[in-house]
């Protein structure tokens, strides 16, 4: 196979950046906790097969997260209710992983979280343009990952962050330096580390694991991969999924967003604050607040359920109003001297 140059490889990541798609189809991915790091190799060899559940796939992450990877749905609410059926379906042996039962806390050794696929947007301007997209998505994501920061510890101790998931992206960039979505994507991609950086001569396939090997807050594969958001107790993967489709695929919503959030872009190291002090930090609260109100708006306005709007307003009311976001539970727990229970 033949050695590619990196200019090459830039032709060929911006060229498979994004498929242009009107937005409507929403996917999303759940990690679960697996129980001991000295797990069956039996388990791994089954998760590495992908076993389908009913809609979606079980696979491995980490030697302690498997991940509930739903299909690419025609909206919300089908999208919600495809993961609830594989959640409820993905849940392993005792003992070995699944859910509350295996005493590991968001936070404690390798942290999950919550991502979201939408589809890219058009070619061409206007609030679903996928240029417009691409920013939106890179000044939302500090918002989101501040409002849904809960991974404060290590080992039960405070790290400092109340996203250490997210502080490795503490001196990423709220938007790209290039305006060009493609070659904004390209450059980031060959500027990591991994595969692709350091082989001698690098082949397609370094480059395909050296893609795959990145997990930025906002992706490009294609279709827009948002990264944000700690893995929420109980159920609150919904709330996730539901305020960022709210946010980004609605037209009225983008556009109220946009207006929120496009100032972020100026703040400096928004990044470090929002993993660090999340909600804490006035001007990520006010955009929140901004944001969330919007989010319970346009989900009101197109009849989302009862149930899916109470859990957003729920959300809302006990963590964005109030400046704090699921980490502080944790952190208020450790410094009573209580164990948090896992959630």
């Amino acid at each position: 196979m033949t050695t590619m140059t990196e200019q090459a490889a830039a032709l060929l990541l911006a060229e498979h950046a994004f498929s242009p798609a009107t937005p409507g189809f929403v996917g999303a991915e759940v990690d679960l906790p697996l129980g001991s790091p000295g797990l069956p190799d039996a388990l791994f060899t089954a998760l590495a097969l992908r076993p389908a559940l009913r809609h979606g796939f079980l696979t491995a992450r980490s030697a302690r997260l498997a991940v509930v990877s739903g299909p690419p749905s025609p909206g919300l609410e089908i999208c919600l209710a495809r993961m609830a059926d594989d959640l409820a379906g993905a849940q392993l042996s005792p003992g070995t992983a699944g859910s509350d039962h295996v005493g590991i806390v968001p936070g404690d050794g390798d942290e999950g979280g919550v991502r979201v696929s939408l589809e890219a947007g058009l070619d061409g301007g206007g609030p679903l343009g996928l240029s417009r997209r691409w920013a939106l998505a890179g000044t939302l994501a500090p918002v989101l990952a501040a409002a849904f920061a809960n991974s404060p510890l290590r080992d039960g101790q405070p790290t400092g962050w109340r996203s250490t998931r997210q502080a490795r992206h503490r001196e990423h960039p709220v938007l790209p330096p290039i305006a060009d979505p493609r070659a904004a994507w390209a450059a980031y991609v060959l500027a990591s580390d991994g595969p692709f950086r350091a082989t001698a001569q690098p082949r397609l396939g370094d480059l395909i694991r050296h893609v795959d090997a990145l997990h930025p807050p906002v992706a490009a594969r294609g279709h827009l991969e948002i990264d944000v958001a700690d893995r929420q107790p109980g159920d609150g993967w919904r709330v996730v999924v539901a305020v960022t489709t709210a946010l980004l695929d609605d037209p009225r919503a983008a556009a109220a967003t946009e207006q929120i959030t496009a100032p972020l872009a100026a703040e400096p190291r928004l990044w470090e604050r929002a993993a660090r002090d999340a909600l804490t930090d006035p001007v990520l609260a006010a955009a929140a607040r901004g944001c969330f109100v919007e989010a319970y708006g346009t989900l009101a306005r197109h009849g989302a359920g009862r149930d899916l709007r109470d859990a957003v307003a729920e959300f809302t009311e006990r963590y964005v109003m109030r400046g704090r976001c699921p980490a502080d539970d944790l952190l208020d727990a450790c410094a009573e001297g209580v164990r948090p229970v896992p959630r």
